[in-house]
């Protein structure tokens, strides 16, 4: 349902432009929850993943340009609101990436995407078949954490689990900058407690914490080539791993540097221990 807007108090609109991320996220009610896709391919990833749109917004001219196959995927009944660039911008305070956004329920609304659910899936179902895990532990910064999802995608990591005082993966900027890879691996939460690597080990995974540590090992070991089962463990982007995950990881590791650099980038450091860790 096709519905031109020209005014920044259009009734419906308020979900791209008024609404927190938090409020997007409605954690009270979380099966009402929605978060926004930006950008034709990411919303294709997402449909094609089997995300459900409620709504979506985009230029006149991508009516018949580059929404028109979305717009098509859509029930009919569904609101599409579409004004000018300028007004757009001026309604969700920043330009269009490729001029179109989607407002989708989050998976505990579609429950075929159990398997993908960030606050539902058991952590046994997400690593069920898994070799090689990405831990995010802390990370709260919504680019890094987009940045780690797409390189998990590329790199060979079967699944991603995040400590709750992370980054919400479908926080819009997160999905942006993974280019929609947080729809294409699966991924849950584990609590931010003391002592958050003890349900992986308890799945049969060897943990690899990335930090430096006076009995760290280097990130070409042979010795981490031979584990099976492999969770590595990426930390805040200031303060890196708390000690007590470090005490209680099976591996400290670490990423050989040069020319007096003492550290990487957590999205950066990623994607090299992704890389190099992935199961041969």
């Amino acid at each position: 349902m096709i519905i031109r807007i020209d005014s920044l108090s259009t009734p419906g609109v308020e979900v791209f432009s008024s609404l927190t991320e938090a409020q997007l996220r409605n954690r009270l009610d979380p099966s009402r929850g929605i978060f926004i896709a930006e950008s034709p391919k990411v919303i294709r990833t997402a449909l094609n993943a089997g995300y459900a749109p409620c709504a979506l917004l985009c230029e006149e001219r991508h009516l018949t340009g580059d929404a028109s196959d979305i717009i098509a995927r859509m029930d009919p009944t569904l609101p599409v609101y579409t004004g000018e660039r300028e007004l757009l911008a001026r309604l969700t305070g920043y330009t269009l990436t490729r001029g179109v956004l989607c407002a989708m329920r989050r998976p505990e609304a579609t429950p075929a995407l159990s398997a993908l659910t960030g606050q539902g899936a058991a952590l046994e179902q997400v690593v069920k078949d898994a070799r090689r895990v990405a831990v995010i532990d802390g990370v709260v910064d919504a680019t890094n954490v987009g940045a780690i999802f797409r390189s998990a995608a590329a790199l060979g990591i079967d699944a991603v689990v995040l400590t709750s005082n992370s980054c919400d993966p479908l926080n819009r900027r997160a999905i942006r900058v993974s280019m929609g890879s947080v729809f294409l691996v699966p991924w849950t939460y584990i609590p931010a407690s003391s002592s958050p690597l003890a349900p992986l080990h308890a799945l049969g995974f060897s943990t690899a914490a990335m930090a430096l540590s006076t009995d760290s090992i280097s990130i070409d070991d042979p010795r981490l080539q031979a584990v099976k089962r492999l969770a590595i463990i990426m930390g805040t982007e200031g303060d890196g791993l708390p000690q007590q995950t470090i005490q209680e990881s099976t591996f400290v590791v670490r990423i050989p540097m040069y020319h007096q650099v003492d550290s990487l980038n957590v999205a950066a450091a990623s994607a090299v221990a992704f890389w190099e860790l992935r199961a041969r």
